[in-house]
């Protein structure tokens, strides 16, 4: 009997096999990669919201000041003219027909723009156009009443009766105003494009003899004694702002006061020169050509005022400049120098 085993090797215990084993379920793993991909996709939506709000932020920080920048023009050339006109034309007409024309065509009309467009945050540029529009007011509403019909004994003209009722609209006018109607409305530039049109028929009627257009000195002294009440307004407008104001460094005021006076002082301004034109043949006769040349100077004078910054600073003072006082001797000497005209005219 031997004492030999023939064993077969075994393989070596590894303590590993003492471990428990544990399988995840399916259900489980599926949620764990469910739950990845979740937090994935929520930081990818993080970013991409990041992304698209700073690039809405700049864009909005960019909108209004750019396009703000882009629609501003005020427009105080004061060698601007009519076309060429026949020679029975008014010259007055056809330059309130050019100024509406290259104010509410040729440019942007910001005084009724609404709250999302760009424009509506320009403050001196609206002021400027109201000004310009007080003054096309007044002389229109004056060729209606006085130089437009025979001795004021006939009717008025259909067209200056238009062209006047257009332009008494204000300037904020817009589409959609509920504290004026519940309707739509017509914008401001729309009637006083209208007016344009209309001075424009008038004009062509005169050229056929179908109006009138009385060249008297008594209409142009009316006329004159109208003006010179608006500048008087343009004053006292002035003297109060100062009055109330003066020596503050950021008078909000200001400059609204010096942007309607400057529009109002260039609309008369290049409206009397052309009147002068239209008149001319009662001026000579007058002599008053001289003063009436001065007149214009000083309200062109006063309307090229252009300071970077409008200051209401104290009268006597060295270190703040005063533009409204500024602007208001132009203004004062050009009312001196039209009183001085009526004066003539009244000879």
């Amino acid at each position: 009997m031997s004492d030999d085993f023939d064993l077969e090797p075994q393989p070596k215990a590894s303590w590993r096999r003492f471990l428990p084993t544990w399988r995840l379920p399916a259900w489980n793993l599926r949620r764990s990669h469910d739950t990845f991909a979740t937090a994935e996709g929520r930081s990818r939506l993080a970013t991409s919201l990041r992304w698209g709000g700073g690039t809405l932020l700049a864009i909005m920080l960019l909108y209004y000041p750019v396009g703000a920048f882009m629609a501003h023009r005020i427009d105080d050339d004061i060698n601007f003219a009519a076309p060429p006109i026949p020679p029975d034309a008014s010259q007055a007409v056809a330059l309130a027909a050019a100024l509406i024309d290259r104010e509410v065509n040729g440019t942007s009309w910001p005084a009724n723009a609404p709250w999302f467009l760009p424009s509506s945050i320009l403050d001196n540029m609206p002021n400027f156009q109201s000004g310009e529009i007080q003054a096309l007011q007044r002389v229109v509403t004056e060729l209606r009443d006085q130089i437009g019909r025979a001795r004021g004994t006939s009717g008025s003209d259909s067209a200056l009766e238009a062209a006047a009722g257009y332009l008494n609209n204000p300037p904020d006018l817009w589409y959609i105003d509920l504290s004026r109607s519940w309707a739509p409305m017509k914008p401001s530039e729309s009637y006083y494009e209208d007016a344009r049109k209309s001075l424009l028929d008038f004009n062509g009627r005169l050229t056929r003899g179908d109006a009138v257009f009385e060249r008297r000195a008594d209409n142009l002294l009316s006329t004159l004694d109208r003006i010179g009440k608006d500048l008087g307004a343009a004053s006292n407008n002035i003297d109060q702002e100062i009055d109330t104001e003066s020596g503050a460094w950021f008078d909000l005021g200001a400059d609204d006061t010096f942007y309607f006076n400057k529009g109002e002082l260039y609309a008369y301004g290049l409206l009397l020169k052309a009147l002068g034109q239209d008149f001319k043949p009662v001026l000579a006769e007058k002599g008053a050509e001289r003063i009436w040349n001065r007149m214009v100077e000083s309200m062109l004078d006063g309307a090229a005022l252009q300071p970077w910054v409008v200051i209401n600073g104290e009268t006597a003072s060295l270190a703040q400049p005063n533009h409204l006082a500024e602007q208001g001797f132009y203004l004062l000497r050009a009312r001196a120098q039209l009183e001085e005209i009526t004066d003539i005219l009244q000879k």
